[in-house]
């Protein structure tokens, strides 16, 4: 259990680290629960992700879940169901100020998804004056300084997006490319095979590109080979695990043990 310093958006340490290529390990959250969210805040990795798009989770659901995380070092991180300008806007003012966003294919889908999450003239997000993210109008000079407190991760996992990384890497405003293989093999027309060669080369070539563009690269990676082999090939933003997997192996674990 880590005792470093609770997770602050003010400044934003998480976008700052995440920017440097500094290597940030995380863990997926896909029960919806704020009890396991907590518990998983507990453990000390840099980030969690709170899952909107394959997960049981809608605005309701995640502030009970960030509260759970206030005391914790973990930076929470939302992937929204999609890329959604209202949608975003909401997760925004619930207090999220990490977004994974999904399916991401061209460089206008990327400029869409930062636009979302800023304030005019940088994007735009509409403006409420009280709400949870600025702790219901108590953060002084909140709407001048939340735009560069705002870490946006894009999503790769079509054959599109990987034809178009180039442009996608240099939209301002992206912070960091992440790859979803298992999307990506079955957009590829590989459904379930993300560790062909052709898979696995179409991954390296995405890391490259973003390394060429001075952008990090991510990855979702439970499998602990997997994901020391992405670090070795240059991923810094790394999702190794998820708390439905571990619950999943670790009671399935449990009762082998007596039956």
């Amino acid at each position: 259990m880590s005792n470093a310093v609770p997770y602050s958006a003010f400044p934003n340490q998480f976008r700052a680290d995440l920017i440097a290529g500094k290597r940030l390990i995380g863990c997926w959250s896909a029960l919806g629960s704020p009890i396991t969210a907590e518990i998983l805040g507990l453990a000390g990795f840099d980030w969690i992700l709170l899952d909107g798009e394959h997960a049981p989770n809608d605005v309701l659901t995640f502030i009970p879940q960030l509260m759970a995380l206030k005391d914790s070092v973990s930076a929470p991180v939302v992937r929204p169901p999609s890329n959604d300008t209202v949608t975003i806007k909401r997760l925004l003012d619930i207090g999220f100020y990490n977004f994974l966003v999904p399916f991401v294919e061209t460089a206008d889908d990327a400029r869409a998804a930062v636009a979302a999450t800023r304030y005019p003239s940088g994007g735009v997000r509409g403006v409420s004056v009280a709400h949870r993210s600025n702790r219901y109008g108590t953060v002084k000079d909140y709407q001048k300084v939340i735009n560069d407190n705002i870490a946006v991760i894009v999503q790769i996992e079509t054959q599109q997006a990987v034809d178009n990384i180039d442009a996608i890497a240099a939209v301002g405003g992206v912070d960091c490319l992440f790859v979803g293989p298992s999307d990506l093999a079955a957009g590829m027309g590989h459904l379930g095979e993300a560790l062909l060669p052709k898979v696995q080369s179409t991954i390296a070539h995405v890391f490259a590109r973003a390394k060429a563009a001075g952008k990090p690269c991510g990855i979702l990676a439970p499998v602990e080979a997997d994901a020391r082999r992405y670090m070795e090939m240059g991923a810094s933003f790394v999702a190794v695990g998820g708390d439905l997997g571990v619950f999943l192996n670790a009671t399935q674990a449990l009762k082998d043990k007596y039956l």
